[in-house]
């Protein structure tokens, strides 16, 4: 790992996310960059066009206030935008990472993610964005694009930052878990790091094969690991395994090896996001 991208705005979440991409450059000397994306409605420079049934002066009138008041506001948004990341280079460097480069752009934040990731070995997100519906449960609207969209791996983030020190790799034998143990057992990112491999349900002969498969990969780039199968729901286990171990990271595929292709993210992958108090880290 080498370059980390990191996604910030101006919600509660950013100093999370922050904290997380300095706790991944530390441990793997990457660098860091910082974006932050302007929605075309924050800088947009051509005004709605409310004045309805308005004379023709009154009209005009009216039109070159709201240019005057979109253009005033697309002036101030950039503004805060580079106050958002200049305080997060700024956060950022303090905490000893070096090579902090920051971004304003313009646009769609998915178009956006998928200009810059090809540099990236990570991208670092908050579960919410400044614009969500903080009610219990509910994700960030941005979050599933961006997961479904992008080809690195994706760090989604809670509010609180805790130093990781075990984490839980939920392995189901699809494509995308084994793509997680893969660049787990190559990478320094958990090096030092306990981690427990998890199955979800009926323990077979060659489910355990596998798990104990994927359990020699990560031991064999040098990680402490140890496997377990647990009889049950995959999203009602993970839940109570994270719980009872104090795992402060879980990493998981962001589609189980039999999902049916439609336009939400897999039901298990929604439902840890939603749940887990700590980060979880997807793997298309």
């Amino acid at each position: 790992m080498t370059h980390i991208i990191a996604l910030i705005d101006g919600s509660v979440y950013a100093a999370s996310v922050c904290d997380h991409a300095a706790w991944a450059a530390s441990k793997t000397d990457a660098s860091v960059e910082l974006l932050h994306v302007l929605g075309r409605r924050d800088t947009s420079s051509h005004p709605a066009n409310l004045s309805g049934n308005l004379t023709l002066g009154a009209r005009s009138d009216l039109l070159e206030k709201l240019a005057r008041h979109d253009a005033e506001r697309a002036k101030l948004a950039k503004e805060r935008g580079r106050v958002i990341l200049d305080a997060a280079r700024a956060g950022l460097e303090a905490a000893g990472v070096t090579g902090v480069t920051a971004q304003l752009r313009q646009g769609d934040i998915v178009e956006a993610v998928q200009e810059v990731e090809a540099r990236a070995d990570l991208i670092v997100l908050g579960k919410r964005g400044e614009a969500a519906d903080y009610a219990r449960g509910h994700l960030g609207s941005n979050l599933e694009r961006i997961v479904r969209a992008a080809s690195k791996p994706v760090m989604v983030v809670s509010k609180a930052f805790e130093p990781v020190t075990r984490a839980m790799v939920a392995y189901d034998g699809g494509p995308s878990a084994d793509r997680a143990v893969a660049h787990l057992a190559k990478g320094r990112l958990l090096t030092g790091v306990a981690i427990e491999i998890v199955s979800a349900g009926d323990e077979t002969p060659e489910r355990r094969a596998r798990l104990e498969a994927a359990a020699d990969a990560l031991r064999a780039g040098g990680h402490d690991v140890t496997a377990s199968i647990i009889p049950g729901k995959a999203e009602e286990v993970l839940s109570q395994r994270l719980t009872e171990r104090g795992a402060g990271l879980l990493v998981m595929g962001a589609y189980g090896h039999s999902r049916i292709r439609n336009l939400v993210i897999g039901s298990t992958t929604t439902e840890m996001l939603r749940s887990c108090a700590g980060p979880v880290m997807l793997f298309r």
